[in-house]
Protein backbone atom coordinates (compact mmCIF):
# COMPACT_ATOMS: atom_id res chain seq x y z
CA UNK A 1 0.00 0.00 0.00
CA UNK A 2 0.66 3.54 -0.88
CA UNK A 3 1.90 5.27 2.64
CA UNK A 4 0.31 8.42 4.10
CA UNK A 5 2.22 11.69 2.49
CA UNK A 6 2.84 12.07 6.55
CA UNK A 7 5.81 9.34 6.54
CA UNK A 8 9.40 10.51 7.81
CA UNK A 9 10.54 8.05 6.01
CA UNK A 10 12.53 9.75 3.15
CA UNK A 11 14.93 6.84 1.84
CA UNK A 12 13.99 5.30 -1.43
CA UNK A 13 11.92 1.98 -0.98
CA UNK A 14 14.24 -0.11 -2.96
CA UNK A 15 12.70 -3.49 -4.03
CA UNK A 16 13.95 -7.13 -4.75
CA UNK A 17 14.95 -7.43 -8.67
CA UNK A 18 12.07 -10.26 -8.91
CA UNK A 19 9.41 -8.02 -6.65
CA UNK A 20 9.05 -5.21 -8.99
CA UNK A 21 6.45 -6.87 -11.50
CA UNK A 22 4.57 -7.67 -8.19
CA UNK A 23 4.61 -4.42 -6.74
CA UNK A 24 3.53 -2.67 -9.97
CA UNK A 25 0.59 -4.49 -10.06
CA UNK A 26 -0.73 -4.12 -6.50
CA UNK A 27 0.24 -0.30 -6.11
CA UNK A 28 1.41 1.25 -9.03
CA UNK A 29 4.70 1.86 -8.15
CA UNK A 30 8.18 0.15 -7.86
CA UNK A 31 11.28 1.46 -7.07
CA UNK A 32 15.16 -0.19 -7.67
CA UNK A 33 18.51 0.05 -7.27
CA UNK A 34 20.95 0.45 -9.55
CA UNK A 35 22.16 -3.42 -8.99
CA UNK A 36 18.33 -4.53 -9.13
CA UNK A 37 18.18 -2.53 -12.89
CA UNK A 38 21.26 -3.91 -13.83
CA UNK A 39 20.02 -8.00 -13.12
CA UNK A 40 16.98 -7.09 -15.42
CA UNK A 41 18.16 -5.65 -18.02
CA UNK A 42 21.28 -7.49 -18.45
CA UNK A 43 23.51 -4.95 -18.54
CA UNK A 44 26.49 -3.40 -16.39
CA UNK A 45 26.94 -0.50 -14.34
CA UNK A 46 29.76 0.55 -15.87
CA UNK A 47 27.93 0.36 -19.23
CA UNK A 48 24.97 2.61 -17.64
CA UNK A 49 27.50 4.88 -16.34
CA UNK A 50 29.33 5.27 -19.58
CA UNK A 51 26.21 6.97 -21.16
CA UNK A 52 26.07 9.91 -18.16
CA UNK A 53 28.28 12.21 -20.25
CA UNK A 54 25.54 12.04 -22.72
CA UNK A 55 24.07 14.94 -20.32
CA UNK A 56 26.60 17.31 -20.77
CA UNK A 57 26.45 19.91 -22.66
CA UNK A 58 22.71 19.64 -24.00
CA UNK A 59 20.73 22.34 -25.72
CA UNK A 60 18.00 24.61 -23.37
CA UNK A 61 14.61 23.11 -23.32
CA UNK A 62 13.29 26.48 -25.50
CA UNK A 63 9.79 25.84 -24.55
CA UNK A 64 9.15 26.67 -20.52
CA UNK A 65 6.22 28.76 -20.40
CA UNK A 66 7.60 29.80 -17.11
CA UNK A 67 10.71 31.87 -18.93
CA UNK A 68 13.48 29.68 -16.68
CA UNK A 69 16.91 28.16 -18.36
CA UNK A 70 16.83 25.92 -15.74
CA UNK A 71 15.94 23.26 -18.41
CA UNK A 72 17.87 20.95 -20.46
CA UNK A 73 16.85 17.83 -22.71
CA UNK A 74 17.17 15.67 -25.96
CA UNK A 75 14.47 13.42 -26.82
CA UNK A 76 14.43 10.33 -28.96
CA UNK A 77 11.69 7.42 -29.99
CA UNK A 78 11.33 3.84 -30.43
CA UNK A 79 9.51 1.07 -30.89
CA UNK A 80 10.00 -2.02 -29.09
CA UNK A 81 8.52 -5.37 -30.17
CA UNK A 82 9.97 -8.22 -27.99
CA UNK A 83 13.90 -8.07 -28.30
CA UNK A 84 13.62 -5.88 -31.47
CA UNK A 85 14.39 -2.00 -30.55
CA UNK A 86 14.25 0.00 -33.56
CA UNK A 87 14.65 3.74 -33.77
CA UNK A 88 11.80 6.14 -35.47
CA UNK A 89 12.53 9.07 -37.64
CA UNK A 90 12.95 12.12 -35.58
CA UNK A 91 9.70 13.64 -33.84
CA UNK A 92 8.26 16.09 -31.50
CA UNK A 93 7.31 15.47 -28.33
CA UNK A 94 3.22 16.19 -27.79
CA UNK A 95 0.98 15.77 -24.87
CA UNK A 96 -2.60 17.09 -24.39
CA UNK A 97 -3.59 19.53 -21.92
CA UNK A 98 -5.51 17.24 -20.03
CA UNK A 99 -2.02 15.49 -19.40
CA UNK A 100 -0.09 18.98 -19.55
CA UNK A 101 -1.74 21.77 -18.34
CA UNK A 102 1.46 23.90 -18.72
CA UNK A 103 3.13 22.74 -21.77
CA UNK A 104 0.61 20.39 -23.61
CA UNK A 105 -1.18 20.87 -26.90
CA UNK A 106 2.13 22.61 -28.61
CA UNK A 107 4.48 20.22 -30.52
CA UNK A 108 7.92 20.45 -29.20
CA UNK A 109 11.17 19.75 -31.03
CA UNK A 110 13.78 18.81 -28.92
CA UNK A 111 17.43 17.87 -30.08
CA UNK A 112 17.84 13.82 -30.52
CA UNK A 113 20.27 11.77 -28.25
CA UNK A 114 23.15 11.62 -29.64
CA UNK A 115 23.71 8.24 -32.08
CA UNK A 116 26.90 7.38 -30.45
CA UNK A 117 24.01 6.46 -27.52
CA UNK A 118 21.52 5.19 -28.66
CA UNK A 119 24.19 3.03 -31.10
CA UNK A 120 25.47 0.87 -27.26
CA UNK A 121 24.17 -2.24 -26.85
CA UNK A 122 23.10 -1.17 -23.12
CA UNK A 123 20.82 1.06 -24.45
CA UNK A 124 18.93 -1.32 -26.77
CA UNK A 125 18.72 -4.17 -23.61
CA UNK A 126 17.63 -1.47 -21.61
CA UNK A 127 14.70 -0.66 -23.33
CA UNK A 128 13.89 -3.92 -24.40
CA UNK A 129 13.24 -4.58 -20.91
CA UNK A 130 11.32 -1.90 -20.40
CA UNK A 131 9.19 -3.35 -23.50
CA UNK A 132 9.12 -6.34 -21.44
CA UNK A 133 7.81 -4.74 -18.15
CA UNK A 134 5.37 -2.94 -19.91
CA UNK A 135 3.80 -6.04 -21.26
CA UNK A 136 3.81 -7.98 -18.10
CA UNK A 137 1.71 -5.35 -16.68
CA UNK A 138 -0.20 -4.62 -19.55
CA UNK A 139 0.11 -7.52 -21.82
CA UNK A 140 2.05 -8.49 -24.94
CA UNK A 141 2.43 -6.27 -27.54
CA UNK A 142 4.89 -3.72 -29.48
CA UNK A 143 5.86 -0.53 -27.21
CA UNK A 144 6.12 2.72 -28.39
CA UNK A 145 8.93 4.37 -26.42
CA UNK A 146 9.81 8.03 -25.86
CA UNK A 147 13.06 8.70 -24.13
CA UNK A 148 14.27 12.04 -22.66
CA UNK A 149 17.64 13.17 -21.44
CA UNK A 150 17.34 15.59 -18.61
CA UNK A 151 19.23 18.15 -16.91
CA UNK A 152 17.92 20.68 -14.40
CA UNK A 153 20.30 23.30 -12.99
CA UNK A 154 20.39 25.80 -10.56
CA UNK A 155 22.19 28.24 -12.67
CA UNK A 156 19.37 31.03 -11.41
CA UNK A 157 18.71 29.72 -8.42
CA UNK A 158 16.12 27.04 -8.11
CA UNK A 159 15.79 24.63 -10.92
CA UNK A 160 12.32 22.68 -11.60
CA UNK A 161 12.46 18.95 -12.70
CA UNK A 162 7.91 19.03 -12.85
CA UNK A 163 7.16 22.83 -13.02
CA UNK A 164 3.87 21.38 -14.39
CA UNK A 165 3.07 19.99 -11.17
CA UNK A 166 1.75 16.51 -9.78
CA UNK A 167 0.96 14.70 -13.23
CA UNK A 168 -0.14 11.77 -15.08
CA UNK A 169 2.05 11.37 -18.92
CA UNK A 170 -0.56 9.94 -20.65
CA UNK A 171 0.93 6.35 -21.35
CA UNK A 172 1.37 3.33 -19.89
CA UNK A 173 4.69 3.03 -18.20
CA UNK A 174 6.79 5.42 -17.13
CA UNK A 175 10.59 4.75 -16.06
CA UNK A 176 12.40 7.75 -14.16
CA UNK A 177 16.28 7.08 -13.55
CA UNK A 178 18.15 8.96 -11.17
CA UNK A 179 21.40 9.59 -13.33
CA UNK A 180 23.25 11.64 -11.33
CA UNK A 181 22.84 14.66 -8.71
CA UNK A 182 25.53 16.98 -7.74
CA UNK A 183 25.81 19.88 -5.73
CA UNK A 184 22.26 20.62 -4.84
CA UNK A 185 19.18 19.60 -2.03
CA UNK A 186 15.57 19.02 -3.15
CA UNK A 187 14.78 16.77 -5.63
CA UNK A 188 12.51 14.71 -3.63
CA UNK A 189 10.13 12.35 -5.71
CA UNK A 190 6.54 12.50 -4.52
CA UNK A 191 3.95 9.74 -6.23
CA UNK A 192 0.13 9.69 -5.26
CA UNK A 193 -2.57 7.42 -6.16
CA UNK A 194 -4.31 9.50 -9.08
CA UNK A 195 -7.83 8.16 -7.07
CA UNK A 196 -7.13 7.96 -3.59
CA UNK A 197 -5.51 9.89 -0.51
CA UNK A 198 -2.29 8.01 -0.43
CA UNK A 199 1.58 8.75 -1.30
CA UNK A 200 5.17 8.14 -0.85
CA UNK A 201 7.88 10.59 -0.64
CA UNK A 202 11.58 9.72 -1.15
CA UNK A 203 14.98 10.84 -2.94
CA UNK A 204 16.88 9.39 -5.58
CA UNK A 205 19.70 9.81 -5.04
CA UNK A 206 22.10 6.52 -6.45
CA UNK A 207 23.30 6.64 -10.09
CA UNK A 208 20.85 4.59 -11.88
CA UNK A 209 18.41 4.08 -9.47
CA UNK A 210 14.79 3.53 -10.43
CA UNK A 211 11.39 4.26 -10.18
CA UNK A 212 8.59 2.75 -12.17
CA UNK A 213 5.13 3.97 -12.62
CA UNK A 214 1.89 2.72 -13.83
CA UNK A 215 0.80 5.67 -15.53
CA UNK A 216 -2.77 4.97 -15.11
CA UNK A 217 -3.26 4.58 -10.92
CA UNK A 218 -0.88 7.32 -10.12
CA UNK A 219 0.46 10.58 -11.01
CA UNK A 220 4.00 12.08 -10.03
CA UNK A 221 6.46 15.00 -9.12
CA UNK A 222 9.57 15.91 -8.21
CA UNK A 223 10.31 19.01 -5.84
CA UNK A 224 12.51 22.06 -7.11
CA UNK A 225 16.48 21.89 -6.61
CA UNK A 226 18.04 24.64 -4.98
CA UNK A 227 22.19 24.85 -4.93
CA UNK A 228 24.48 24.02 -2.47
CA UNK A 229 27.85 24.03 -4.62
CA UNK A 230 28.31 25.91 -7.82
CA UNK A 231 27.31 23.98 -10.62
CA UNK A 232 24.61 22.13 -8.99
CA UNK A 233 22.47 20.28 -11.19
CA UNK A 234 20.05 16.78 -11.67
CA UNK A 235 20.32 14.59 -13.83
CA UNK A 236 17.23 12.32 -15.11
CA UNK A 237 16.47 9.78 -17.68
CA UNK A 238 12.73 9.67 -18.27
CA UNK A 239 11.13 7.04 -20.94
CA UNK A 240 7.67 6.25 -21.31
CA UNK A 241 5.93 3.73 -22.81
CA UNK A 242 2.70 3.63 -24.50
CA UNK A 243 0.72 0.82 -26.41
CA UNK A 244 -0.93 1.81 -29.69
CA UNK A 245 1.25 4.62 -30.92
CA UNK A 246 2.88 8.02 -30.27
CA UNK A 247 0.62 10.50 -28.51
CA UNK A 248 0.14 12.74 -31.44
CA UNK A 249 -1.89 15.91 -32.43
CA UNK A 250 -2.61 14.72 -35.54
CA UNK A 251 -4.91 11.89 -34.52
CA UNK A 252 -6.72 13.98 -31.58
CA UNK A 253 -10.66 14.82 -32.33
CA UNK A 254 -11.08 18.46 -33.02
CA UNK A 255 -7.05 19.03 -33.19
CA UNK A 256 -6.21 20.51 -36.61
Amino acid sequence: MLEKMSSPSFLPPACAPGDATVLLRSQGYAVLGAQGVCELAGCTLDELMAMTPGWDGMPHDAYLKDGGRYRRRRHSCFVVDGDTVRPVPHRAHWQPVEYNALHGGMERWFEPMAAADVARPAWARLLSWLGRVSSALKGPQPWYLEAHQFRIDTTDGIGRPTPEGAHRDGVDLVAVFLVGREGIKGGETRVFEADGPNGQRFTLTEPWSLLLLDDARVIHESTPIQPLAAGGHRDTLVVTCRAGGFQDAAAQPGVA
